[in-house]
């Protein structure tokens, strides 16, 4: 009796037929490009400086028709277009508060200052006042 394994007479007839299948390469996103409308108009709501949002929600919407005609490559350049806006008009509308606050905080600041050597002043001449009188 033979145990050796496998055996080549008993070894399944495997098919010879080559499979071809094909290979598909896409160059470039398909991905559509985001036209960021939402923002924009949060932006012109927020009616910022130098009406950005409002450049913005220009731009978006050249996005959002360009998107819809199928030009990809417009709709990307609009919609970099709108981020770049909605950027500077929300950086803008972010800064300009924090800027007020802080001149405000410094003006106060320095307005107490200019009070207490004014008070110390005028407190001196009227000691020096009053002791010359007696």
């Amino acid at each position: 009796m033979d145990t050796s394994y496998p055996r080549e007479d008993y070894l399944p007839m495997t098919s010879h037929k080559q499979h071809h299948s094909s290979t598909v390469i896409t160059i470039g996103s398909s991905v559509v490009p985001r036209d960021h409308l939402i923002w924009s108009v949060f932006n012109t709501i927020y009616m910022n400086f130098c009406c950005l949002g409002f450049v913005a929600l220009a731009y978006s919407i050249k996005a959002r028709d360009q998107k819809v005609a199928g030009d990809v490559e417009a709709a990307r350049r609009f919609s970099s277009k709108a981020k770049c806006y909605n950027i500077l008009a929300m950086v803008w509308s972010l800064l300009l508060p924090v800027l007020l606050v802080a001149l405000a905080v410094t003006g106060v600041i320095h307005f107490t200052k200019l009070v207490q050597e004014s008070m110390n002043f005028f407190n001196y001449e009227i000691i020096t006042i009053e002791d010359d009188k007696k």
